[in-house]
């Protein structure tokens, strides 16, 4: 038997046990790894079990009026903008956040004008709730180009755009609906129109020989139209059975205000809000018609001017 020293072991005692490390290191690594790799895996397929068929009711109403869901391509209509809607998750939690503040404004404007109920869902339709600007320029919750706001009865200048003013534009919304009630004798024709125009809608009528939406050949955008609101009303009618499981206290409340009369000029906006006891930016709120600093008025025009309800909402103070 060979007599082998203890330094002479020792390189070879490291190198096993060194390798023995790196094996167990990068199996160790692998491990890791492929139970990350199994359990990201088993996240993605427990995420898309959550991802389901938004229901398409029997029946649905819309303005009074019945979808002919048994027609297979209005049936698809409805079913891609259930979808598109139900998922479209940030655009709908807002809708239905802001509909608890604006929904009990434009109500009862439209009841006071005999218009269905559910011409509400246009807005949110039209603009989300909220004072947009589309590229063509048509702005406000109704979402009116500036002739047509004209002709309803608006104010539009550089100074002030009741566009702007959600009663106000309501009014105007209401006067447009009428007509187009008027002229083509359906309310889904006339919410139609409101998308479209009436010269539009009443052109595509006469060519197509029809006076029924759902036989018309339109454009994408006016096709999806009737299906999108009809989409709106389900899911913000029932929104929990669509996954939006908002507590009351999620919803924006309604803005609390009382109204002063403007009837002089203004030359400083900044000045006429301190002087109310709030700020600009709280008048520009409340306000957002008003769209400059100031206000001429040669004509001691009276404007209605909301401040919020004291305490009602806690002012930002001053540095």
């Amino acid at each position: 038997m060979k007599n082998y020293s203890l330094t002479k072991l020792k390189p070879v005692y490291f190198f096993a046990s060194g390798a023995a490390l790196t094996i167990l290191l990068f199996a160790l690594i692998f491990g890791f790894q492929s139970s990350t790799q199994n359990s990201n895996e088993q996240n993605q397929n427990s995420s898309q079990l959550i991802i389901t068929q938004p229901e398409i009711p029997d029946e649905v109403y819309l303005f009074g009026e019945k979808l002919p869901l048994d027609n297979f391509e209005v049936y698809e209509r409805l079913d891609r903008e259930l979808i598109v809607n139900a998922y479209w998750h940030s655009a709908t939690i807002l809708a239905l956040k802001r509909a608890n503040r604006w929904f009990p404004v434009i109500e009862p404007i439209l009841k006071k004008n005999n218009i269905p109920a559910d011409f509400k869902y246009l807005a949110v339709a039209e603009s989300n709730l909220e004072n947009v600007i589309s590229p063509a320029g048509a702005t406000g919750f109704w979402q009116f180009i500036k002739s047509a706001a004209i002709e309803y009865g608006l104010e539009v200048n550089d100074e002030v755009d009741e566009r702007y003013d959600v009663e106000k534009s309501t009014e105007a919304a209401c006067r447009y609906i009428k007509d187009a009630y008027q002229k083509f004798g359906s309310w889904t024709m006339a919410a139609a129109a409101y998308n479209a125009g009436m010269n539009g809608i009443d052109k595509w009528s006469s060519i197509q020989k029809t006076n029924n939406y759902y036989n018309l050949v339109l454009g994408i955008e006016t096709s999806r139209y009737i299906s999108r609101v009809a989409a709106l009303k389900i899911i913000m009618e029932n929104p929990k059975k669509y996954g939006f499981n908002l507590s009351e206290k999620d919803l924006y409340p309604p803005l609390k205000y009382k109204e002063v009369v403007l009837d002089s000029s203004v030359t400083d906006f900044a000045n006429y809000a301190a002087s109310l006891g709030i700020n600009y930016k709280t008048l520009k709120l409340y306000n957002p018609w008003l769209r400059d600093t100031s206000l001429k008025n040669k004509n001691g025009k009276k404007y209605v001017i909301k401040i919020p309800e004291e305490g009602s909402i806690k002012l930002i103070g001053e540095n």
